[in-house]
């Protein structure tokens, strides 16, 4: 049975300030529930409209009807459950490093947690203006990469000068990454949708590389943040 206080706090969690406060976060959708039950994450509660045979204390089994009542999506897919935010771990810097500067769309930072599983990268920085990696969006475009994927939010002026790692960022006047020797270990800077890396940071960076547009008009103005991510990455581990 869905509780009045069951839905305040499921409710209350999509706000930043309110998942802080609580310490929890909600995932939705039965195979990224099962991927997050699979890791080292602490379940706090399963509201289910079917059973997933786990310890019976921690599964509420709810109507399709109630389950719309506390789902964040347009269509709820026979699931919602909430989980203990993790303590962050220290940064790895004998690694590659993905840092992102402001960025605001959570589809675009759960595609690049999902990029940074699936290249390896096992460490990403955001600046703490970059939106919350436990919002419900971007926990959905996470795919249940946000269990592998350790995520932290510093001050990423002061981080990127501290760093004894060669940084990279990402422009459109940098030179093309096709030509550039990458390393292994470093810092690569993704900068903000609308208006790229900031001064402050840029003027931390070491080298500027950027992927060319090879289309006979040059006219498309620029890639998704996301987008270029991917490419990135992929020659970070040309090596």
């Amino acid at each position: 049975m869905l509780s009045k206080s069951h839905i305040k706090l499921i409710t209350s969690l999509k706000q930043k300030k309110n998942r802080l406060q609580h310490g929890f976060f909600v995932v939705e959708g039965v195979k990224t529930i099962k991927e997050l039950l699979q890791s080292k994450l602490m379940l706090h509660a399963l509201y289910t409209t079917e059973s997933f045979n786990i310890d019976a204390k921690d599964e509420i089994l709810i109507t399709e009807t109630e389950l719309k009542r506390i789902s964040f999506l347009t269509t709820p897919n026979k699931a919602l459950a909430i989980f203990k935010i993790p303590q962050v771990k220290p940064i790895d810097e004998t690694k590659l490093i993905v840092a992102l500067d402001d960025i605001r769309d959570p589809g675009n930072l759960g595609t690049i947690i999902r990029l940074c599983d699936w290249f390896g990268v096992k460490d990403l920085v955001c600046s703490k203006e970059t939106v919350d990696c436990f919002n419900p969006k971007v926990i959905q475009a996470t795919m249940g990469s946000i269990t592998r994927v350790n995520i932290n939010y510093i001050d990423l002026n002061l981080f990127l000068k501290e760093t004894s790692l060669p940084i990279y960022g990402a422009f459109m006047e940098g030179e093309t990454v096709y030509a550039t020797q990458l390393p292994e270990k470093g810092v690569l800077v993704m900068g903000n949708e609308a208006h790229g890396v900031s001064k402050d940071i840029e003027a931390l960076i070491n080298e500027k590389i950027s992927i060319p547009r090879f289309g006979d008009l040059q006219a498309t103005e620029s890639l998704n943040v996301a987008t270029a991510t991917a490419i990135l990455l992929s020659e970070f581990r040309r090596f």
